[in-house]
């Protein structure tokens, strides 16, 4: 079976911005890994056969902006939940929406279906293999995501 493959920041970019019909700036970034200083919303994508295919990572700020940003929420809601070290629930629903929307990115002919399984939010435990894997040093995206009007944050995509 053919593998799945990272999608390029241009694509990531571009599929943000319509998403969130904001402008978005991109640029290499630092690996976002989840632990007890660095809260983190980690959507879990899985093939047809359930079998893990790829991570999207993204720190407690990312997650907080995007998820306020498409919710029509001010940027104040989201200002709030960071400071607080919090994703409400409203945040993280639309951020499971977002990163459910950017499984497409992974979708291309001639590769394996990928789809989200979960997403795990900052306060959550990793399933074991899933916090192993967010810590990969290869095969990965790590970049430094700019939502104009609400922030920055960031956000990697790490294959299985």
């Amino acid at each position: 079976m053919a593998e799945t493959v990272l999608p390029s920041a241009k694509a990531v970019r571009d599929m943000l911005g319509e998403l969130l019909d904001r402008d978005i700036d991109l640029s290499v970034g630092p690996p976002v890994v989840p632990s007890r200083v660095v809260r983190a919303a980690v959507g879990v994508y899985v093939d047809d056969r359930l079998g893990l295919r790829a991570l999207a990572v993204a720190d407690l700020s990312l997650a907080a902006r995007a998820g306020a940003c498409i919710g029509l929420v001010p940027r104040g809601g989201a200002e709030a939940a960071i400071e607080d070290g919090v994703l409400p629930p409203n945040l993280q629903e639309n951020f499971a929406e977002i990163v459910n929307i950017l499984s497409a990115l992974f979708n291309l002919p001639g590769h394996p279906h990928v789809r989200l399984d979960s997403l795990v939010g900052p306060h959550e435990e990793l399933p074991g293999d899933v916090a192993l894997l967010t810590s990969a040093y290869v095969n990965r995206l790590d970049l430094a995501v700019s939502i104009a009007g609400y922030g920055s944050g960031a956000l990697s995509f790490v294959l299985a």
